[in-house]
């Protein structure tokens, strides 16, 4: 008996969609809470309190009712594109389209890159009006937004330019791959993305990033001073300083304390210092790259070539041929409860992180200046007071300002008893 890998998937998703859902209906009642949590009575004031509150609960009308519609959409359309077998209909049409244009569709990069430029289009389509919602509604109405339509239209077209240029010798390169990898073929996969991920590393801050904000170097005097003595002190290589400008799109703000800044930064060099960033980069070296490569991880290479000449496997999906890409997009979508469970263990392991970041900046004399930029960061950009433990467990990386406060005050005697 074949398995129902179709069904399973279907299953499966609507469960997630129903238990996520659940706890955005838990968040929300957590956001609409009329007084400050305890340890902040005191640490954030009223008017400050008010404005965050008002702020969460408004932002959150685009993730909870208009959210939920938006998800709920999504679902049927999502089961609806694979119980109809709509993705092999639209992989026929998108070579139908390139041999249209003149193009070969038995070449399966140049088939493989009309599909992914049919679904790109269709993505922006359906994301786009979430999107000016979110920045020209919501972020309008609380003072955030400063960006014109002329720019948040050049900086979604600079994005598409961006997909287009390197996605392309991208995909072209992994296709290569499966096809002449062998026996081998999951180390070659996560070798070729190791290495991208290193390159990337390096162009993003230099050719990429300056796209969309402004780089100037941190000129020189005090604050500059404080840090490279930092730096120093830890034996960081620090080569450059710069202060990136992203004034033109948002008031959402940053420290400006010069003690509050060099606090933050010696968080960050903790998780230099605590190889938190090796072992982050080693765990999820694909964290930051785009849909074509988000499964491409050694594991998760080892169980694709087990799966990838599976006939079951695609005709369940309704394919009769078995084109490389479409056999990551269906391996990705059979291991998804396999990938919740991993979000949720990294998430459990990022704010165990963030704890120890703390500690190594309380460890450095920089308690009180971490904890006053830490509050000021929350109240600068009204970020929610109240969370619900389910869905700060469930959903984010760093823990709730309330989490990291009592943290940096325990005083190290009781971390010692313990």
């Amino acid at each position: 008996m074949e398995f129902p890998y179709l069904e399973a998937v279907l299953g499966f998703m609507i469960c997630m969609y129903i238990f996520e859902t659940y706890l955005d209906i838990r968040q929300h009642a957590a956001l609409k809470l009329p007084n400050l949590p305890k340890p902040l009575l005191g640490v954030i004031s009223d008017e400050k309190f008010e404005r965050a509150r008002a702020y969460s609960i408004d932002k959150r009308l685009l993730f909870s009712y208009f959210h939920f519609v938006h998800e709920a959409v999504t679902i049927v359309m999502d089961t609806a594109i694979l119980y109809y077998k709509i993705l092999p209909w639209f992989w026929k049409l998108s070579g139908n389209f390139a041999l249209y244009i003149g193009l070969n569709p038995k070449n399966e990069i140049i088939h493989t890159l009309s599909f992914l430029a049919g679904v790109m289009v269709w993505s922006q389509i359906t994301d786009l009006p979430f999107s000016l919602y979110s920045t020209f509604v919501i972020e309008a109405r609380h003072g955030f937004n400063k960006q014109s339509l002329r720019l948040f239209l050049m900086d979604m077209f600079k994005g598409i330019c961006i997909s287009i240029f390197l996605g392309p010798p991208i995909v072209a390169a992994i296709i290569v791959i499966v096809q002449k990898g062998g026996p081998y073929l999951a180390i070659y996969l996560w070798v070729f993305i190791l290495v991208l991920c290193l390159a990337m590393m390096t162009v993003y801050p230099i050719l990429i990033a300056p796209l969309f904000n402004k780089f100037t170097p941190l000129p020189a005097g005090e604050l500059r001073e404080k840090i490279e003595k930092l730096a120093a002190s830890l034996k960081f290589p620090l080569k450059k300083l710069f202060v990136v400008d992203g004034s033109t799109r948002s008031k959402h703000s940053n420290c400006k304390d010069e003690e509050e800044v060099v606090a933050v930064i010696a968080h960050e060099l903790g998780h230099w210092k605590l190889n938190h960033t090796m072992y982050s980069f080693i765990a999820v070296q694909n964290k930051d790259l785009e849909e074509a490569a988000k499964i491409l991880t050694l594991l998760q290479f080892g169980g694709y070539t087990l799966v990838r000449n599976s006939k079951d496997l695609f005709e369940s999906f309704g394919f009769d041929t078995q084109p490389i890409l479409i056999g990551l997009i269906i391996f990705q979508h059979t291991v998804i409860p396999l990938q919740h469970l991993l979000n949720f263990g990294l998430n459990l392991v990022s704010r165990t992180f963030e704890f120890q970041a703390d500690a190594f900046a309380k460890k450095l004399g920089y308690a009180k200046p971490l904890r006053a930029g830490l509050v000021k960061l929350q109240e600068e950009n009204l970020s929610a007071m109240n969370t619900d433990p389910w869905y700060s467990a469930y959903h984010y990386s760093h823990p709730p300002l309330v989490e990291r406060l009592a943290a940096i005050e325990e005083p190290e005697t009781a971390k010692k008893e313990d």
